[in-house]
């Protein structure tokens, strides 16, 4: 009877240390996602506070500029913008595409698949392969 109760003991702490086992691979996994979340979100920080430090000098450099410079962009007219507007000035041909490329400088992705979430892993080959096309 006692051998009964010892292998009944034993069968009853294997079951215990499995669920033990299962519960530290949860936690495990969770902290794993909790440590790439906090990353992700650290350089997404830093990211716009390089950002919020560019736009904060590019403000101070348009206040310091003289007043006179606002009258005479205030003078100026609005021209009208027909369909060949773009071609006929010689401006933003490309210009989606060079405002793509620096989002995708910036960290962001610009691929179909993950379009606007930061890169947290070095390049992404469905961007690249946007930008080369």
């Amino acid at each position: 009877m006692e051998k009964n109760n010892i292998f009944a003991k034993m069968d009853e702490l294997d079951n215990q240390v499995g669920v033990f086992h299962k519960e530290l691979t949860d936690l495990k996994q969770k902290v794993k996602e909790l440590l790439e979340d906090n990353k992700r979100l650290t350089e997404e920080n830093n990211q716009l506070r390089q950002l919020f430090k560019r736009e904060a000098e590019l403000e101070r450099a348009a206040v310091k500029t003289p007043a006179k410079n606002k009258k005479s962009e205030a003078s100026q007219e609005v021209p009208v913008l027909t369909d060949n507007a773009f071609v006929d000035s010689g401006v933003a041909i490309g210009e989606g595409h060079d405002n793509l490329t620096r989002l995708y400088h910036e960290g962001f992705h610009i691929c179909n698949v993950y379009y606007g979430h930061l890169r947290t892993e070095g390049d992404c080959l469905f961007c690249l392969s946007f930008l080369n096309k």
